[in-house]
């Protein structure tokens, strides 16, 4: 086979990111032969119906039989029981990876499964909308988006810088990082601000004294946007907290404590350390603007914006 490219790309999960990817493979015109895989015989007919994939397999075993790269598109929580079932039957050589949101439950849960006859190479395009099903994917979701691969020590260089090549044809910008690292990042970037988002709307659900036609009505206040974000897809979410624990406890935790410091400076009308704080907020607004990770036009039901795992 040819060194730039896989010839034959199996996806387990055909999701949001799984379909996506699929998608994303065939606009990049990769001359690869996809091979879709679902545990749920619904998703697999509807993801043939959307024409997704060259070829649909329910039996996973089979699914990637002669695969030379398989991508784990399922909730963490699922990787590690998958990878038991694929190991005996993956071709010598090949690459697996993963989409997960969180990495070092992965490197080792799925890792330790996996037979030394192939590369393991967990990863995590950091793009998603708050939708989820095949009919949610996009060709173009990971373009100028990081995606963030996270090898052990004694990771195949060749076989990295081919994930990575296979990662930038899609439209991605790569990085390379230890997995807890990854971990610790993610938790303050995206899973503690999807836990704020989910409290915030129970709470808004919860409030007896304001109905639930006035918070629909006012939402354009700031609380649409916790709303987009708590509409994600909740099996994947469940899973992303009990995997990223430590991480996500240190930093709330932190955060807590900075809410506190808040409380304190409203309490005693400490308009100083208010100002100085929103100052300062804003000023990385602007940073993430400048970044390209977002822009500056107001969000008016952006379609693809955001829920980013």
């Amino acid at each position: 086979m040819g060194h730039s490219h896989y010839e034959k790309i199996t996806i387990i999960g055909a999701g949001l990111i799984g379909s996506s990817l699929s998608l994303a493979i065939k606009a990049a015109a990769l001359e690869s032969f996809v091979t879709l895989s679902d545990s749920s015989k619904e998703t697999l007919e509807q993801a043939e119906k959307l024409a997704l994939a060259d070829t649909y397999i329910a039996d996973v075993t089979m699914a990637v039989a002669d695969a030379d790269l398989v991508i784990l598109c399922v909730p963490v929580g699922a990787m590690s029981a998958v990878a038991s079932e694929i190991s005996a039957c993956l071709k010598i050589g090949a690459t697996i990876s993963d989409v997960g949101s969180v990495k070092e439950v992965v490197l080792t849960g799925v890792g330790e499964k996996l037979p030394d006859t192939v590369h393991f190479i967990p990863g995590h395009p950091v793009a998603g909308t708050e939708k989820s099903g095949p009919e949610a994917g996009f060709a173009t979701l990971f373009k100028d988006r990081w995606c963030i691969l996270t090898p052990d020590e004694g990771c195949d260089q060749g076989a990295l810088d081919k994930l990575v090549g296979f990662w930038q044809s899609l439209g991605s910008k790569t990085e390379v990082m230890d997995a807890r690292h990854h971990d610790m990042v993610l938790a303050i970037t995206s899973h503690v601000p999807h836990l704020i988002a989910y409290n915030i709307v129970g709470t808004a659900s919860d409030l007896e004294r304001v109905t639930r036609s006035e918070v629909i009505k006012y939402s354009a206040g700031g609380f649409r946007d916790f709303t987009r974000i708590a509409a994600s897809d909740p099996t994947m979410w469940r899973d992303v907290f009990l995997s990223n624990k430590g991480a996500v406890l240190e930093m709330l935790s932190r955060f807590s404590e900075d809410l506190t410091a808040l409380q304190r400076a409203i309490r005693w009308g400490d308009g100083d350390a208010l100002y100085d704080l929103f100052s300062r907020t804003r000023d990385i607004r602007r940073s993430i603007i400048d970044a390209g990770q977002d822009d500056d036009i107001a969000d008016f039901g952006r379609p693809h914006d955001g829920g980013d795992a």
